[in-house]
């Protein structure tokens, strides 16, 4: 089996790391020549251009930066592709580009499968996480037993083109959204000269990960005229928040943010509701 993989980041990388492991022959390329030659102690046959590295491969992976980057980088590998070669894109783009460039390679010649992560390097170099994919099925077949071999899991989404992206850019926009609610929270905590240990202490046992699968529902339901926190007291709780901050000479991210939300439902009326109502208009159809 021919394998080129072009972008060694740390993603990039430890996919090439793990495939030289299981004994597979893989060219690699890269922007900055020193990242591809790293790998070269490792066996991997490294190459000065894109096109040099996919001649005669019949399967290519990139790990890039963004839309335009794969777009770039796969212009340039065109010269060397070979017929009917496959093209596994595991960069997060979006997912226009992602249905664009699945159609443009189609009408090229050759086999576009988008298959974004959610793994760290650790999980690239150890074969675990997620892997996620959609659009043509006979596609994902094909690849389907390689795929599983570079990751825990291969969450297939179905034949809707740009589906896996779409889902791939949902769970970032969580992780960031958690990552910036969990700095406020420590945020709060040092005003309040509570410990990152008391915190951790007190996640682990509450374990607010537990109500999510309800809150969604509460969320999402469409009544919010039986409360079990009422936006009023929220709102009143989030600038509890705010005050004590402030006077700790602290910086808050996304609650002065939430706050404006909960005073512009509250003047449609809804001071009442669940507070959850700040999610009506997000809610998809």
């Amino acid at each position: 089996m021919a394998i080129a993989f072009l972008g060694m980041g740390l993603l990039g990388s430890n996919f090439v790391q793990a495939m030289l492991e299981r004994g597979e022959q893989v060219h690699v390329w890269n922007r900055s020549a020193a990242k591809a030659e790293a790998l070269a102690a490792a066996g991997a046959k490294v190459f000065g251009t894109a096109a040099a590295a996919v001649k005669d491969m019949d399967y290519i992976h990139i790990t890039l930066r963004d839309d335009d980057s794969v777009n770039e980088v796969l212009a340039a590998a065109v010269p060397g592709l070979k017929a009917g070669a496959v093209i596994i894109d595991h960069t997060t783009t979006s997912a226009e580009g992602a249905i664009r460039r699945t159609k443009e390679w189609k009408e090229k010649g050759y086999a576009y499968l988008h298959a974004p992560v959610f793994m760290g390097p650790a999980n690239a170099r150890e074969g675990s996480g997620f892997m996620l994919v959609s659009g043509d099925q006979a596609v994902v077949a094909r690849v389907q037993t390689r795929l599983d071999q570079m990751t825990g899991q291969v969450l297939n989404f179905g034949p809707e083109e740009g589906k896996a992206a779409g889902m791939k850019l949902i769970g970032n926009c969580f992780l960031v959204t958690f990552t910036a609610g969990l700095a406020d929270t420590l945020s709060l905590g040092k005003a309040l000269h509570i410990s990152v240990k008391d915190i951790g202490d007190l996640l682990n046992i509450w374990n607010p990960a537990q109500m999510l699968p309800a809150r969604l529902r509460r969320m999402t339901g469409g009544d919010y005229s039986k409360p079990s926190w009422e936006l009023n007291m929220a709102r009143k709780d989030t600038q509890l928040f705010m005050n004590a901050v402030q006077r700790g000479s602290g910086a808050l991210a996304v609650i002065p943010a939430i706050a404006a939300e909960m005073d512009r439902w509250i003047a449609k009326g809804f001071g009442n509701s669940d507070w959850t109502v700040i999610a009506k208009d997000s809610v998809p159809e």
